[in-house]
């Protein structure tokens, strides 16, 4: 199993992060989480072929997570000129808005790609498969491939909702878990149980410095502190907990390590990675 942090960012552009995404792969199987800006092109830098892509899973539908989807999708139609009559992408997204962004998400390219369908001759289109659910408490499998079976469960990051975490799990057992945007609950925490590492947001407030942010005590009320980030890792015992949708976006390795600090100071004694694009675990 392996997993790819393809963007690390936020909705405030940042050199080098791209937007929120995570891909996971097992053999010639991947699926991947979140669609932010350049994903596209952060699958390429990983030396991804868009042929391996089974499913896009959509956490929730706030566009820093969304903006690269119709790149996504246009992109691997392009290059799907050889096999063409692939089947559509399946898209996994909760019931509601996200769901019905996807549906519409290329509408207004559909002169477009009705055009070069007819100058290529090709009956497809990159239209997505959009396969809607109902998130719940508790965990719900959502896509099942070749090889990854993903589950997904309501998180709290109201007044957005609904939004969703996921946890992937590979032949063999291994699993990652990504929270999507959260405040630090026990959905999460019971899904990270057993999983090899958590994928999580983190809001430091203490980094935040004057003027930085218009509202920072908004911010905090949906997105995770990192203090009871760290805690919650520690009860759920995860042994490798990967930081993202860094907020605010660290540029020195001062403001890295007061991520690093609030997580121990919540009791999280395993390994701590705050990632960069391209970040890369695999498992043994």
């Amino acid at each position: 199993m392996e997993v790819v942090i393809t963007g690390t960012g936020t909705p405030m552009y940042q050199p080098g992060r791209a937007g929120p995404g995570v891909l996971v792969r097992y053999q010639r199987s991947a699926v991947q989480i979140d669609a932010g800006r350049a994903t596209t092109l952060r699958m390429a830098e990983a030396d991804f072929d868009l042929a391996d892509l089974e499913a896009v899973l959509i956490t929730h539908h706030h566009s820093d997570h969304l903006v690269g989807l119709a790149d996504l999708l246009f992109t691997r139609w392009l290059e799907d000129l050889g096999r063409v009559g692939r089947p559509s992408l399946p898209v996994i997204a909760p019931e509601g808005p996200a769901a019905d962004l996807v549906r519409h998400l290329l509408d207004p390219w559909e002169a477009e790609y009705r055009q070069r369908a007819q100058m290529q001759q090709r009956p497809d289109d990159p239209t997505p498969d959009v396969r809607p659910f109902a998130p719940t408490e508790r965990p719900v499998t959502v896509w099942e491939g070749d090889h990854l079976r993903v589950e997904a469960v309501a998180v709290h990051h109201e007044p957005i909702e609904p939004a969703v975490a996921y946890r992937v799990t590979a032949p063999g057992g291994n699993a990652v878990v990504v929270s999507g945007d959260t405040r630090v609950c026990d959905e999460v925490e019971r899904l990270a149980t057993g999983a090899d590492l958590l994928v999580h947001e983190a809001f430091a407030a203490r980094a935040i410095t004057p003027g930085l942010l218009s509202d920072p005590a908004a911010l905090a009320e949906y997105h995770a502190d990192t203090v009871e980030l760290g805690a919650m890792a520690a009860r759920s015992s995860v042994p490798m907990l990967v930081l993202t949708h860094l907020i605010p976006p660290p540029s020195v390795p001062e403001q890295r390590m007061v991520f690093v600090d609030d997580v121990r100071a919540g009791g999280y004694g395993g390994e701590i990675v705050i990632a960069d694009d391209l970040h890369r675990w695999v498992s043994d």
